[in-house]
């Protein structure tokens, strides 16, 4: 037998990797309760870091789940989401801080929507069944529509809810990429005059571009739903249009494919759904 092939200490190492790919979603779960209670903000308000009971001060949690918390935090400790500083002496508390990773989740560009949006349940719950959804002939319902009984994009254009969420999702990715692209690599957008952010929803990357180089003059492609909310008075203009049809003309075409109308498409395709085109019209990254 298999069990038979490897020395005890193998046959224990396959066990660990084994327990630690069927427990892999409990980081992301606690992840999401992280976010759910808004755990990195609590720390944030306190500086340098916050001991348990400050924490549950400024957060909504039962007092008979306590003594849960401390374990949920030991959890994103060990996950490198937040860092625990063992008290100096045996009667103090825990000082929880905030890591590299738990600093995306606070500030004006924090990534807290997005991380939000991939952990919802609706986005989750899907993959359970991904099982059958193999064992099912193409062409046939993606793993979504299966799930929920229609596609990926009907379903956004018809859960206000769920579209606020992919709204939101979407605008926080925009921002905090745009934030690097700009830093890091300010090069690309010298010696351009106009530059039109195609599929740019409510222009955020566009203004955020217009801002740093006042010399560029920024327009924004999308369709007439999502134009049709776009903020009155901005540094940028407003085209509706449809980008499978024509592109107005600039200097440089900006396309955030990479990071947030990519995403989906790549979710949808991976999922079996057909005929991927355009975004539906609620995104506004």
């Amino acid at each position: 037998m298999a069990l038979t092939t490897g020395t005890s200490q193998a046959l224990l190492d396959a066990q660990l990797e084994l327990w630690n790919t069927t427990f892999a979603y409990v980081k992301s779960m606690a992840l999401k309760c992280a976010l759910n209670l808004r755990i990195a903000d609590a720390i944030q308000l306190h500086g340098d870091g916050a001991t348990l009971p400050q924490i549950i001060a400024k957060v909504t949690l039962h007092p008979s789940k306590i003594p849960c918390l401390r374990r949920l935090m030991h959890v994103l400790s060990v996950t490198g989401v937040f860092s625990i500083q063992q008290p100096a002496d045996d009667g103090g508390e825990q000082v929880c801080g905030l890591t590299p990773v738990s600093q995306l989740l606070v500030g004006s560009s924090n990534l807290t929507p997005f991380m939000t949006l991939v952990l919802d349940s609706l986005v989750v719950s899907p993959f359970l069944d991904l099982g059958a959804w193999f064992q099912r002939e193409l062409p046939g319902p993606s793993l979504f529509e299966m799930k929920h009984g229609q596609s990926l994009w009907d379903f956004i254009n018809q859960n206000s809810a769920f579209c606020a969420l992919v709204d939101g999702g979407m605008v926080s990715d925009s921002s905090f990429i745009m934030d690097i692209v700009i830093k890091e690599h300010d090069d690309v957008f010298q010696g351009i005059s106009s530059l039109i952010d195609v599929v740019g929803g409510l222009g955020g990357a566009a203004q955020a571009i217009a801002k740093a180089f006042p010399h560029v003059n920024c327009s924004v492609l999308d369709l007439p739903l999502v134009i049709a909310s776009a903020p009155a008075i901005t540094n940028v203009k407003y085209t509706a249009g449809d980008m499978f049809e024509s592109i107005p003309s600039a200097n440089a075409v900006f396309l955030k494919v990479c990071r947030s109308v990519l995403f989906y498409v790549e979710l949808l395709r991976c999922l079996g759904e057909p005929q991927v085109t355009s975004p539906p019209k609620c995104f506004h990254g």
